[in-house]
């Protein structure tokens, strides 16, 4: 059986969830080491629009996990050597892995694989445990993306390059869900898919935008770190260094991977949330806020994209046209910010 199908059979069921907004179905699961979130209009398309969500989720996982053993992802990141033909959807996974470094300056950088590793971050998150002192290694940067060329299917990579695509592949997921979802609904109506918070829309917005809560954490309470927005179109997505901490040692860390140093990153922000065209341009560039600090606010402004930040001191900064009252629009219609849409997936070097 293959690892695909294996997968599809294991995929835990939908639970329904009843948002207050009327003329819309949702429903959320657990995928990906974080949980799943569909919302559809109108709501008799929900079951059409989680199947089509289901084949995303599992081909994503199977294609680029770097926690699931016997992923495509996994397999290249043991394999010796330094030519691959990829499947097409790794190749497109690395492919906008490798633009978003480009795009961010390296402040976004998937070969930060062994440095994760070092830090402790070497299985999925819900089974992370308290680990020794680090190794000396744990403190060297990231290769780097000068080295590593994509043209088509066929990867070159320094022997021994691991990859980690925890800063694009859950925007790529919600983008690619977002869109499948849509064509398994038809014309009419509109899709919202998140997960853990990385949100993409499809098709036609509700009337008044869709609704969405910013948080730091799924628990977060506090009214400075949440705020309500409306989208229209596009994504939006949030990283943080308040979730995903363990200990090393006696340090506590994060999972943000500064890969200038192969630390976790120490910037002027705990969480940064991006609006963009793609969820995986959002993804991207509210990374490269925690990494980069100050300097990657600067790098943001002369992109247009709307961002909030949150400082380690609670305090909170906009920027570009975020809206300051709860409950304000954001308006994504400005060209796709990398160009990563399926079809310019490819030659990328």
């Amino acid at each position: 059986m293959s690892e695909l199908r294996k997968s599809m059979e294991q995929i835990p069921a939908w639970e329904p969830v009843l948002l207050g907004e009327p003329g819309v179905g949702a429903a959320e699961r657990s995928a990906l080491g974080t949980t799943a979130r569909v919302v559809v209009w109108p709501p008799r398309e929900l079951a059409h629009a989680l199947d089509a969500v289901d084949r995303e989720l599992v081909a994503l996982d199977v294609q680029a996990s770097r926690f699931r053993e016997e992923s495509e992802l996994s397999r290249l990141n043991r394999s010796r050597g330094d030519v691959f033909f990829l499947s097409d959807g790794l190749a497109e996974a690395i492919a906008a892995a490798l633009a978003a470094a480009n795009w961010t300056g390296g402040l976004v950088d998937p070969t930060i694989g062994q440095a994760l590793k070092a830090w402790g971050y070497d299985r999925d998150f819900s089974t992370l445990q308290p680990q020794g002192e680090l190794p000396a290694a744990a403190s060297d940067p990231a290769p780097g993306c000068s080295a590593v060329q994509l043209d088509g299917q066929i990867l070159k990579r320094p022997d021994g390059t691991v990859f980690d695509l925890g800063a694009t592949a859950k925007g790529l997921g919600s983008d690619r869900a977002a869109r499948s979802a849509m064509r398994a609904i038809g014309r009419a109506g509109g899709v919202l898919v998140s997960l853990g918070g990385d949100v993409a829309v499809a098709g036609q917005s509700p009337a008044d935008g869709w609704p969405i809560l910013v948080a730091e954490s799924p628990d977060s309470t506090e009214s400075s770190s949440t705020q309500n927005v409306r989208l229209w179109h596009g994504a939006l997505a949030t990283s943080s260094v308040i979730c995903r901490r363990w200990m090393r040692g006696e340090r506590e860390v994060h999972h943000i991977i500064d890969p200038r140093t192969g630390a976790p990153a120490g910037g002027s922000w705990r969480t940064a949330t991006v609006a963009a065209p793609t969820c995986i341009a959002a993804n991207a560039a509210s990374t490269a806020l925690i990494v980069g600090g100050e300097e990657a606010r600067q790098w943001l402004i002369t992109t247009s994209l709307p961002a909030r930040l949150v400082g380690h001191d609670g305090s909170v900064q906009l920027v570009g046209p975020w809206p300051a009252r709860d409950d304000g629009p954001i308006d994504i219609t400005m060209p796709d910010t990398l160009g990563l849409r399926s079809s310019a997936l490819r030659n990328v070097a």
